[in-house]
């Protein structure tokens, strides 16, 4: 059994906070649901997961994607009951609501479960070098999700020449001053383009605007900072991860985790 979980900090648009493949796995319960999405598939043997009062049966390589805070539970309806599973992270994970068309929960059919399987497979034995470079690492996270929509086989980001021109570094600028006054006007002045066209790029590309995108970055920053600094005041955090309000902080942290700071340190 094999199972990696992210030890560098999130600075990438997707990213895997935990992969892993020939697990033994165990009973799980989880009355609160997991904080963000995660994806467990059959391997060898057969389980049932149950999402709100919903049975679902997973034989080899069927899988299922659950969206965050759905109360579910696993557990083996074999002796042996061996998953691959993977959870998702990243500066702009709040957009994969729209990725998955909003879908609490996708099942995921034989087929379509090889094609997966092989996937994360590839991306355990090569582990070690994607790590490394976290811009591919998160290509191949990129690559898993898009398993859950209707688009197969998207163009890799790195060849597209308006995202390389006008989104990389925007990306770039805020991964470095997102604790700095940034406005989106501000952002795109500096690939000389309207705000409106900068956006209409990061919802081609990302599935967000210039604004979610930014603030769902500072809000992970915060998460990291909650977790790691338990004894920071609220407002201290926002302050330095760019928020001038901490009310406003506390509210857009809400919205787009779903909980309360001081809920989520609990929770964590």
């Amino acid at each position: 059994m094999a199972i990696h979980y992210r030890n560098f900090p999130v600075i990438e648009p997707f990213i895997f906070d935990s992969i892993g493949c020939c697990w033994s796995q165990d009973r799980v319960l989880r009355p609160k649901g997991f904080p963000l999405y995660h994806y467990l598939q059959t391997e060898q043997g057969c389980g049932t997961v149950k999402v709100q009062g919903t049975e679902y049966v997973l034989n080899e390589n069927e899988g299922l994607l659950i969206s965050p805070y759905l109360h579910h539970s696993y557990e083996r309806n074999t002796e042996e009951w061996l998953t691959a599973f993977a959870t998702f992270t990243g500066t702009i994970h709040s957009s994969i609501d729209k990725m998955v068309g909003n879908k609490p929960i996708i099942f995921i059919e034989k087929e379509q479960g090889a094609m997966i399987s092989a996937l994360i497979n590839e991306i355990m034995e090569n582990w070690d070098l994607l790590s490394a470079d976290t811009r591919a690492l998160s290509l191949k996270c990129y690559d898993l999700l898009m398993h859950f929509t209707n688009s197969r086989h998207p163009r890799p980001l790195t060849d597209e020449p308006l995202y390389l021109r006008y989104v990389a570094p925007i990306i770039k600028e805020i991964e470095t001053h997102y604790n700095s006054e940034l406005t989106v006007s501000d952002l795109s002045g500096r690939v000389y383009v309207t705000p409106q066209y900068l956006s209409r790029l990061f919802r081609r590309f990302l599935g967000c605007s210039v604004y979610e995108y930014l603030t769902t970055f500072r809000i992970n920053k915060a998460r990291e900072l909650l977790v790691s600094n338990p004894r920071m005041e609220v407002q201290q955090i926002a302050a330095e991860t760019g928020f001038s309000d901490a009310s406003h902080f506390i509210a857009m942290f809400k919205k787009i985790t779903g909980v309360t700071p001081l809920e989520f340190r609990r929770l964590n």
